[in-house]
């Protein structure tokens, strides 16, 4: 089976210069980047930084099994009473990936983790913004092979954005399908 990046060289590039009249097959749309990210939201809440840091360890770790690369932490830019939180907390975890890391990922979630996600029928063309980037939300982080649903302590959702160098929403959409990913189709 060809990889992701294979398949985009080989035929998606030609297929959207010819498609979208380009010039030359660089200008062709391209994935940039995967950005994964998560929020610990009510765990840390109210809680002193010790008992905080114990409860989001496992998040980190699944998410550094899942990524293959170690996550940086995202803080509070300002206190919110109302949600226990202060200016500087934790307050979720991020993965940039880029280059190979990146399309072994988008391979795993297109082939292996959608198709194993509970009620799963196609991704909403919706799904791509006015950018044509792609952004996915997956509520249990155990749909990914790496993580064991006996040996998960915490249950946390993802987001999981693919940025790309498209310049508008239909060109977007044309990479995703043309990639394989399981867009479903306006009916």
């Amino acid at each position: 089976m060809m990889g992701l990046k294979e398949k985009y060289n080989k035929e998606v590039a030609p297929k959207l210069k010819e498609k979208f009249g380009y010039k030359s097959i660089a200008a062709a749309p391209r994935i940039k980047k995967v950005v994964i990210n998560t929020s610990f939201g009510r765990l840390v809440g109210g809680k002193s930084k010790p008992e905080a840091t114990n409860e989001y360890k496992d998040i980190l770790e699944d998410l550094a099994l899942i990524t293959g690369q170690k996550p940086i932490l995202t803080e509070a830019k300002k206190s919110v009473s109302a949600f226990k939180i202060r200016a500087g907390a934790p307050v979720g975890a991020m993965v940039t990936l880029r280059k190979q890391k990146m399309y072994d990922m988008l391979g795993r979630l297109v082939h292996i983790v959608l198709p194993r996600t509970r009620d799963f029928a196609g991704l909403k063309p919706d799904s791509v913004d006015r950018e044509g980037n792609l952004t996915i939300g997956i509520k249990e982080q155990i749909v990914f092979p790496e993580i064991s649903a006996e040996r998960a302590k915490k249950m946390f959702g993802l987001e999981i954005t693919v940025v790309t160098s498209a310049k508008n929403r239909e060109e977007g959409l044309e990479l995703f399908k043309s990639l394989g990913f399981p867009i479903k189709n306006n009916a």
